[in-house]
């Protein structure tokens, strides 16, 4: 049994994580640092801590899970490395690469499990579009572009979201998971570039981005904006036999919040409507087919994070991965 303290109470930890803890028989949700009250039945038994201090020094705890602002999860996540814990970390896992690799060589160090939180690897839309180009249907991939739009014009109601500060800003929130996705399926690129701006009135951080990651044959273009109404396709893959396409976004955050929860009927499983459409040619002959999305589950993650503290298994979200998602990061707010 895994003991874990979580770091953080709004989205990220009400929503996207501590449900997951509670129905996950390989953890024991013991303690939330939050100013809110734990006041869902869900929850009950968990106690509220005042700090992550109190996590850090409570011996029962084996994992801390940090949920909190951006520019925080360097530090909280080296303090408890250097507790004797095991870490899981929001995304942006830091905001440098020197601090990425800085965490990796403490987490060796110390022998402790550091995983950032990449949940979207096991969004159903992507693991739909990772299994067509697994499966050679496409042919040698030489076109994939992936894009996540939001239509938000007003800023933030959260401060520290608009505040100019390390690790703020869409590339390091939804452009972490896109440069993420690209990076597990088709390892480090060969070169980057790309821009970020800002597009919305009043806005002091870049709510906007362009950008290509090279890898030869292959070229990798991602976008996002949060001043987009009417969205483009989530996924286009283009290859030598034919095209995918994919509209639609998974639903686990929106069942989550709505609260519908793991392991009921229907979690996670898309509308028909966002189904993919393949279009291939083969021997000369066009062929149209739709391909059905994959339920997204999220809970892979948890079972995979158990594994690896439980039974010393193989991450699936690696940590220098994730730290090369960070160097990408930079160098296109370097705009090289």
């Amino acid at each position: 049994m895994i003991t874990v303290g979580l770091v953080g109470f709004g989205l990220s930890g009400r929503w996207l994580q501590a449900p997951f803890f509670v129905l996950n028989q390989n953890y024991k949700l013991k303690s939330i640092v939050t100013s809110r009250p734990i006041d869902d039945p869900l929850f009950e038994g968990t106690n509220a801590a005042a700090s992550i201090d109190e996590l850090i020094a409570d011996e029962e705890i084996n994992l801390i899970s940090i949920c909190t602002p951006s520019s925080t999860h360097f530090d909280y996540a080296k303090r408890s490395l250097e507790a004797g814990k095991h870490v899981l970390v929001e995304k942006p896992m830091t905001a440098t690469y020197e601090e990425a690799q800085e965490l990796i060589k403490i987490s060796k160090k110390a022998g402790r499990a550091l995983m950032v939180y990449q949940n979207r690897r096991f969004d159903g839309d992507f693991m739909t579009a990772q299994r067509v180009i697994q499966s050679g249907v496409l042919g040698d991939v030489h076109t994939y572009e992936a894009r996540w739009h939001r239509y938000n014009p007003i800023l933030n109601p959260k401060p520290w979201k608009e505040v100019v500060a390390p690790a703020n800003g869409i590339i390091y929130d939804l452009g972490a998971h896109l440069i993420d996705q690209a990076i597990y399926l088709f390892g480090k690129p060969k070169a980057v570039e790309g821009e970020v701006f800002t597009q919305r009135e009043g806005s002091s951080i870049d709510d906007a981005f362009n950008m290509s990651m090279d890898y030869g044959k292959l070229k990798v273009k991602l976008s996002s904006s949060l001043m987009i109404k009417d969205f483009e396709p989530r996924y286009s893959i283009h290859g030598t036999k034919g095209s995918f396409i994919k509209y639609g976004l998974d639903p686990q955050e929106d069942h989550l919040k709505a609260g519908y929860l793991p392991g009921m009927q229907g979690f996670g499983i898309e509308d028909k409507e966002n189904d993919g459409k393949l279009t291939t040619n083969l021997a000369g002959l066009e062929m149209k087919a739709t391909v059905s999305t994959f339920a997204g589950n999220w809970m892979h993650l948890y079972d995979n994070l158990a594994d690896v503290i439980l039974n010393n298994a193989e991450q699936i979200i690696k940590p220098e991965e994730v730290a090369e998602q960070i160097r990408v990061i930079e160098s296109v707010k370097r705009g090289n």
